[in-house]
């Protein structure tokens, strides 16, 4: 896995961002709009694979994801991996690092990616000049919180099947808010590890647990990718509603 670089050769203006147009976010004002222009420095490429933040390190950026998949991660020291939280376009990464000054975990391009660079000592005069974008910074914390609140309760109480139906719920929730389902068919582009590695369970478990979802007809798993079927019955079967969520912000 390699570590990525920002790369300002490439440059998506603000304004015609494909993002904005979506329902999920909410409009910005023509001041927020300028501001944030400035705030961008360009855009960064990462292939599938490549390490974007990295525990432990100093960086003095954040990104938006503007296209493609990640997520987070952290591991212990022999090399065992729990993986956090998955990140989609819209979703910020580096907020943590811009607070505690070095990262506490690491985010990995799932697939290839394209994101938003915003230079980190900037954020004061977000904070400063713009209360709304403030408010979205901590509501963006507050959303965070929330999803992990969920996954650490599946990981704790849900039986092994019951954690690989919510997760998959969950991830079709997600991709659903962005337009991002084929049809009513959404792949998501995991492996069997990544899932174990998010749900604390060994490659064999996952594996037996996977095919009791697709005996159900809920998915049919691809090669390195998962094709959800009934999202509905996921969420029955993990016992899981999909939270109401208003117009989310979009730095």
């Amino acid at each position: 896995m390699s570590l990525v670089l920002p790369s300002v050769g490439r440059r998506v203006h603000c304004e015609q961002c494909p993002l904005r147009g979506l329902p999920s976010f909410r409009e910005f004002t023509a001041e927020e709009l300028r501001f944030i222009s400035g705030f961008k420095r360009g855009e960064l490429v990462a292939e599938s694979g490549s390490i974007i933040l990295s525990e432990g390190a100093r960086s003095p950026h954040l990104y938006t994801v503007l296209s493609g998949w990640a997520f987070r991660f952290k591991t212990l020291p022999d090399g065992r991996r729990q993986i956090l939280n998955y990140l989609l376009p819209g979703d910020l990464l580096g907020m943590q690092g811009s607070v505690m000054f070095e990262m506490e975990h690491s985010v990995e391009a799932l697939t290839q990616m394209v994101l938003c660079v915003f230079q980190r000592d900037k954020l004061d005069d977000l904070f400063k000049g713009y209360p709304g974008l403030g408010f979205d910074m901590t509501w963006i914390a507050s959303r965070e919180e929330r999803m992990l609140d969920e996954h650490l309760l599946s990981v704790g109480r849900r039986t092994a099947v019951e954690r690989a139906a919510y997760l998959l719920a969950f991830l079709h929730s997600r991709a659903e808010g962005l337009g991002r389902l084929e049809g009513k068919l959404l792949h998501v582009p995991i492996t069997q590890q990544h899932l174990a590695d998010t749900l604390g369970l060994s490659i064999v478990h996952t594996n037996k647990t996977l095919r009791k979802l697709a005996d159900r007809g809920l998915i049919r798993w691809l090669d390195r990718s998962c094709e959800i079927l009934d999202a509905g019955g996921l969420r029955e079967l993990a016992d899981w509603e999909k939270p109401a969520e208003r117009k989310r912000p979009l730095i």
